[in-house]
């Protein structure tokens, strides 16, 4: 073990030693590791990130849009260090306080009859969770799931995932069936949120004919879409939805791994649709992203299916403390401090930079945000047509990626869009430094604008 490897009585690493010995000996998630250009962090506060070196980085996407109270929070660092010293983990079987705690604090949070939880490590957990709840309680193997969509890493939710991550990890587990969303990425259901929900209606109806009622447990939504658009659903689409499902004995499954915990202004996201899910998923913004944590909620009846009916799912690491606890502190500080109200509050001011910089960039064809949930996507060309093809990339929005880091942002770049999911705790004066940031970069891709 050399120098650089103490622990305790080692130098600081610099940048580049980071750099080198995390490629060196980790892989990296989604990339070739030779291709990687990691952002070397020494520490983190509020909205930014610091180097070895004190360069400051905003945070403008909450790192895995997850970071939703911002870093470094005192009182969860404190929360951490109370249940260190009682205990970090027991195993499942066990009946612990901040269990019992943290549960019925999620009862009483949880809009309607969601009472029960099941807790994992992450969002993909809480969906593959969801799967097997659904097939035990229906009955029935199929699952319904949208093209326009991300549900998670593992096996299962790589093919509940409709974008193109789930290519190169099929075949997966059979019996999920993919239908696209009242907003696909090419095709138009109609122009009106009415229309838009009328037809994929009708569409999703033949489908589910087509495929037996009979033989479908669920349908697996994120309630907005996250990283494939942060597109919100059509206003009047979702409890009609969840009529149409109710109709054939369909579950509804909304994931709000992602949209859940503040980020769209309200709680969770399906707040904002007047319906309440059979079962909801969430992860992230539970806990902050400072421990491991994700949950499964379900309706009183189907948590009453489970008392007398064998659940035949587990984790090591179910309801794990040390988790639960950050959870707890991580859910005062957002009730505490009114970021949830502050995300509603800030989306005005988000919507605000994005029409500013609409009028003066060509190449940016639309801003939308729900919340602090928000996203821009960057044109080719008067008609309308986005920068890259589905899947796909362009010159210029590498080089739009690299001045957004080279000018101490963090931030999603991917195929046309820019990711716009700042931490719950900014204010405007930080949302604006934000946009400035982005205002240059835009200049990169007026430059390719096919006027």
């Amino acid at each position: 073990m050399d120098e650089l490897t103490t622990p305790g009585g080692g130098r600081a690493m610099t940048s580049e030693e980071m750099v080198r010995l995390c490629k060196d000996h980790t892989m990296y998630t989604w990339a070739a590791t030779g291709a990687v250009d990691p952002i070397p962090v020494d520490r983190a506060e509020g909205v930014y990130l610091y180097t070895p070196e004190g360069e400051r980085i905003l945070d403008f996407n909450s790192q895995l849009m997850c970071v939703n109270i911002g870093h470094g929070h005192p009182k969860v660092l404190a929360a951490i260090e109370r249940q260190m010293k009682k205990f970090a983990y027991v195993y499942p079987g066990t009946a612990t306080e901040i269990r019992a705690r943290v549960s019925k604090r999620l009862a009483e949070l949880v809009p309607g009859d969601i009472n029960t939880f099941f807790f994992t490590l992450g969002g993909a957990e809480a969906n593959e969770n969801a799967i097997r709840t659904a097939r035990l309680y229906t009955g029935r193997q199929k699952i319904l799931a949208r093209y326009r969509s991300y549900h998670g890493g593992t096996n299962a939710c790589m093919q509940l995932t409709g974008d193109p991550r789930r290519l190169a990890n099929e075949p997966g587990m059979p019996g999920i069936i993919h239908v696209m969303d009242p907003r696909p990425y090419d095709y138009s259901f109609g122009t009106s949120d009415a229309e838009m929900a009328d037809n994929h209606l009708r569409y999703l109806e033949e489908t589910i004919t087509y495929e037996g009622p009979e033989t479908i447990a669920a349908m697996f939504v994120e309630t907005v879409i996250g990283t494939n658009g942060i597109q919100p659903p059509p206003q009047g689409y979702l409890p009609r939805l969840k009529e149409l499902l109710d109709r054939h004995g369909i579950l509804l499954v909304c994931d709000e791994v992602m949209c859940g915990w503040g980020r769209t202004g309200k709680l969770f996201a399906f707040e904002h649709y007047d319906i309440v899910p059979d079962i909801v998923t969430m992860a992230k913004g539970l806990t902050s992203a400072y421990a491991p944590l994700g949950a499964m909620g379900v309706s009183d009846t189907i948590a009453d299916h489970f008392k007398s009916n064998v659940f035949w799912g587990g984790l090591t690491y179910n309801s794990h403390a040390l988790s639960l606890a950050v959870a707890e502190a991580v859910i005062d500080v957002l009730h505490d401090e009114k970021l949830v109200e502050n995300a509603a509050r800030m989306e005005s001011v988000m919507l605000g930079e994005m029409e500013r910089l609409k009028k003066k960039h060509p190449s940016l064809k639309e801003g939308r945000a729900i919340g602090l949930f928000g996203m821009l996507d960057i044109r080719k060309n008067a008609a309308g047509e986005l920068i890259c093809p589905y899947n796909g990339g362009h010159p210029a929005m590498a080089e739009l990626a690299k001045s957004l880091r080279d000018n101490g942002m963090f931030t999603f770049v991917r195929w046309s869009h820019i990711m716009c999911n700042p931490p719950l705790c900014i204010n405007e004066a930080q949302i604006k430094e934000g946009f400035e940031i982005i205002d240059s970069a835009l200049d990169i891709t007026d430059r390719v604008f096919e006027g």
